[in-house]
């Protein structure tokens, strides 16, 4: 009787535990917009959304969907490869930042309302240098928050791999990404 009792459960906590797992993604879109986008045999497939940016909130393929490699945003929307599917929201209403190796979340700084007048201190603002490195040429993300109006450059190319934006290094809000052997100096002009 014991053991049918701990056997039952165990299953309940899985089962538990199983539908928590399927309401995260739609939790976390809190009324935002999903919009399913997937590459069909591998191939690149382009999605009309009305985003400037997205965030992946589940991969629904078994390849990979790493931002800048198999899924990204550009002027003429989202976009999908080599056999990456997915949830996809708005990147930045109210939420905050998955990365796309699939790490933890972290939530936006200063999550506030816009209309609280609250500001981050004088030194938002401001220029920040770094080095991010694809050792072994393995994907990277090094983070630091760029803010809602900054950019990133790259200096200084510091490996014999090519860095070229969108393909070997990449930045979001959160930060940036480099992979296939790309070694740079970066600069991040934080703006809020």
């Amino acid at each position: 009787m014991f053991r049918i009792r701990t056997g039952l459960m165990g299953v309940l906590a899985s089962l538990a535990i199983g539908v928590a797992a399927l309401a995260g993604p739609a939790a976390y879109a809190q009324g935002r917009d999903v919009v399913r986008c997937g590459s069909d045999d591998g191939r690149f497939t382009r999605c009309q959304v009305p985003w400037r940016d997205a965030e992946l909130i589940r991969q629904e393929s078994n390849s990979p969907c790493t931002r800048g490699q198999s899924w990204g945003v550009d002027r003429g929307g989202l976009w999908v490869d080599r056999g990456c599917r997915g949830q996809f929201v708005e990147m930045g209403r109210g939420g905050g930042y998955r990365p796309p190796n699939g790490g933890g979340y972290y939530p936006p700084p200063g999550n506030r309302p816009p209309d609280s007048g609250w500001r981050p201190g004088p030194d938002w603002d401001r220029e920040i240098r770094f080095s991010c490195e694809s050792n072994d040429k393995r994907y990277q993300f090094c983070q630091v928050d760029v803010g809602g109006h900054g950019r990133v450059r790259l200096l200084r190319q510091m490996s014999g791999t090519p860095c070229e934006e969108g393909y070997s290094w990449g930045w979001n809000r959160a930060g940036v990404w480099v992979n296939r052997g790309c070694r740079g100096l970066f600069s991040v002009d934080r703006r809020w």
